[in-house]
């Protein structure tokens, strides 16, 4: 289980989810600091041991939750149950009070994996060897905060293509294109599609427009200039990219896998998001 730590409700729930759990002969794990916060200490893991060897990841709290059980767990396939706590999300699937009765069904078969595209995102700074991240929502180099703009020359499976002057430039999956590329006017896109979505943020060019891409397409990023780029990866910050530093994104080779137990109404989410009526 993997909790939101500023909400009262994902603590008291990830607690007595956890007491149900064990009493019924299972094995229940959170990662160290959740595990203390919800009063759990024996129940903590290493981040890196998490995943291994488990049925199902509880995710209890919004898309950001979510984002961290991705980051938690998507390297070992691990099927991820989101638990709406607060506000309606794009991500969670189901409400508090039914956790017991959802985790139930999955454990008896129940249920669908909905898969969705990672991004394989390798940080190249010079000097260094190259490390790998997945992304489900984005990958963005943008300018330090109180910068200038930024200078990225962009290649496309090896060939050039433009160098952007811009505030940054993002790497999205159709999950995120609702998250920070929808704010730079990017366009939505369904979540369970295949693509990549390079969307400027408030470019100082003519060009304006997102690049919708394929998901094997190779990306690369490279900082020009003097002027460092901060990278973030759905939204951890991973430091700054100086002049030759890169980046370079494809579709990683594995998925996301969403529980879901009924279909999920892509569209009625944007409706009831966007407070779009019927007519």
């Amino acid at each position: 289980m993997v909790l939101h730590h500023e909400r009262g409700q994902a603590v008291d729930l990830a607690r007595e989810t956890a007491t149900w759990l064990i009493e019924a002969g299972h094995e229940v794990r959170l990662p160290v600091p959740d595990a203390e916060l919800a009063g759990l200490p024996e129940h903590g893991c290493p981040d890196g041991s998490l995943g291994q060897g488990v049925d199902l990841a509880l995710s209890l709290g919004g898309d950001g939750t979510m984002l961290r059980t991705v980051d938690l767990v998507a390297d070992d396939g691990v099927p991820i149950l989101g638990v709406n706590i607060g506000q309606l999300g794009y991500l969670t699937d189901v409400d508090p009070d039914d956790v017991r009765s959802a985790v139930s069904r999955f454990l008896s078969g129940q249920g669908a994996l909905e898969r969705r595209m990672l991004l394989a995102v390798t940080v190249e700074r010079q000097g260094q060897d190259p490390v790998e991240h997945l992304a489900f929502n984005e990958a963005v180099l943008e300018k330090t905060p109180m910068g200038h703009t930024v200078r990225l020359a962009v290649e496309v499976d090896g060939e050039f293509f433009t160098t952007y002057a811009a505030d940054g430039l993002i790497v999205a999956t159709p999950t995120g294109s609702t998250a920070y590329s929808f704010s730079a006017r990017g366009p939505i896109v369904a979540p369970t599609h295949r693509a990549q979505l390079l969307t400027p943020v408030s470019p100082h060019m003519l060009f304006d427009r997102t690049l919708v891409l394929e998901p094997d397409a190779r990306l690369r990023l490279t900082v020009c200039g003097h002027r460092t780029a901060t990278l973030s990866v759905d939204g951890r910050n991973l430091g700054e990219l100086e002049e030759g530093d890169a980046i370079s994104c494809t579709a990683a080779a594995r998925s996301a896998h969403l529980v879901t137990f009924e279909p999920r109404d892509f569209l009625q989410i944007l409706k009831t998001k966007f407070g779009l009526s019927d007519r």
